[in-house]
């Protein structure tokens, strides 16, 4: 005889429960079909076309930032973007929370943002979301990694294929996996 499942089962990954309502799931289908048709082919000076269509799915976006069309965004309505931020090509934002990327901060081409992970200690490898904060000026540079719930600190820079889980100091310099603090930013007096 076949018993009622328990509430914790219906989250069970292993048996199909999904970690998103069903309109969860068909506003990033069809966020994934929009950005396929009318932005990921355009061309790089079209910033203002591509902010516009994540205004339309909720993302909290200036209109001052950069977005360019390689870039893959999970769920617009978790982004929220400052005056002159910059997704550049390749991002991967793995937005399963809030990523927040401050005024003049710059995400590198092939870098990843991700704001999940499981919890290796359950059974059910149950789903942790934690937001990331890109602080005003901050660097993310080319294939590097930030992990769920980082907050890389203003002019802080993480170099080329480091891997952020920790939160970084203001001025600080990280490099390699996992990043390690290599000394502060200086900057030139003009």
């Amino acid at each position: 005889m076949n018993l009622p499942l328990q509430a914790s089962e219906k989250k069970d990954p292993f048996k199909g429960a999904a970690s998103f309502s069903l309109s969860h799931r068909l506003t990033r289908i069809l966020w994934y079909f929009t950005w396929a048709l009318l932005a990921s082919w355009t061309p790089a000076p079209l910033h203002r076309w591509r902010v516009f269509l994540l205004k339309l799915f909720g993302a909290k976006i200036h209109t001052t930032a950069h977005v360019y069309s390689s870039v893959k965004i999970w769920y617009p309505a978790n982004l929220i973007m400052d005056e002159h931020a910059c997704l550049a090509p390749y991002v991967n934002c793995y937005n399963m929370n809030i990523i927040h990327i401050g005024e003049k901060a710059i995400v590198s081409q092939y870098a990843t943002l991700c704001g999940g992970t499981h919890d290796i200690r359950d059974p059910k490898f149950q789903l942790i979301t934690k937001p990331i904060i890109i602080e005003k000026g901050a660097w993310v540079a080319a294939n590097a990694f930030i992990g769920p719930g980082v907050t890389m600190a203003e002019y802080s820079v993480v170099g080329a294929c480091g891997v952020v889980f920790k939160n970084t100091v203001p001025n600080g310099i990280y490099v390699g996996n996992p990043a390690q603090f290599v000394k502060m930013r200086e900057f030139k007096n003009d």
